[in-house]
């Protein structure tokens, strides 16, 4: 790809594909244990999933854009420092984020359930600022070391324009937008869902469950940048 780019031959679409590559591949794999965990502790609803997992896509797209203006500006050096231990140091962190949030907006948020009300009614008011760690997640997981990420640094760091880095890494982030967590977090909020209902007993036990996940997740990344 690299002596397409030096023969002007790589366009946009070829790197919006190469970010639907990875979409359809490894961000699925990479990113669904800990967008999953999150919907399913949280129990969302259809439109709070939707909305969760559009904001995680958005910092995903944002990351690849500034990390390929970066590349364009600082070259191939950026793809080796940030795919190594201070990417996986901040994914880390970002989970770990992720999963003390869940622990204590629920428990702070807890809301009083009249007989009237559905027994899967939320156990915490739903809030603007409780979409910050999917957002925080999508722009950390960005930073997850792989061949598509590699070449898309590679192409913006020959260009040598942090203008044409930031339009390779929109397009690529925009590709790899296209991913089958769009589905499948909505389905793990509403399996959340249907577990609680009709189990009151149910919804402490999901909420501590994912939040554990979620913070021994992000402790074993932390493990591995040390």
């Amino acid at each position: 790809m690299l002596e397409e780019l030096a023969a002007g031959q790589v366009t946009l679409a070829t790197v919006w594909l190469l970010g639907v590559s990875m979409g359809l591949t490894a961000c699925t794999v990479t990113c669904l244990p800990f967008m999953g965990t999150w919907a399913l502790g949280r129990a969302s609803g259809q439109r709070e999933a939707f909305v969760h997992t559009g904001v995680f896509l958005a910092g995903r797209v944002t990351s690849y854009s500034l990390l390929a203006a970066l590349a364009g500006t600082l070259g191939l050096g950026l793809a080796q420092a940030l795919g190594g231990a201070w990417g996986n140091a901040l994914i880390g962190g970002a989970s770990i984020l992720a999963g003390l949030w869940l622990l204590l907006h629920s428990v702070g948020g807890k809301a009083c359930r009249t007989p009237s009300m559905p027994a899967v009614a939320p156990l915490r008011f739903q809030r603007k600022a409780d979409s910050v760690p999917p957002l925080f997640l999508g722009a950390a997981l960005s930073l997850t070391p792989c061949t598509p990420l590699a070449s898309l640094l590679a192409l913006a760091a020959q260009t040598g324009s942090p203008a044409q880095g930031a339009a390779y890494g929109l397009a690529f982030g925009l590709g790899a937008a296209m991913t089958p967590i769009l589905v499948l977090v909505p389905l793990a909020g509403r399996l959340g869902r249907e577990l609680r209902a009709g189990r009151a007993w149910l919804s402490r036990w999901l909420i501590w469950g994912a939040a554990s996940v979620l913070v021994v997740l992000g402790l074993r990344r932390i493990l591995l940048a040390v």
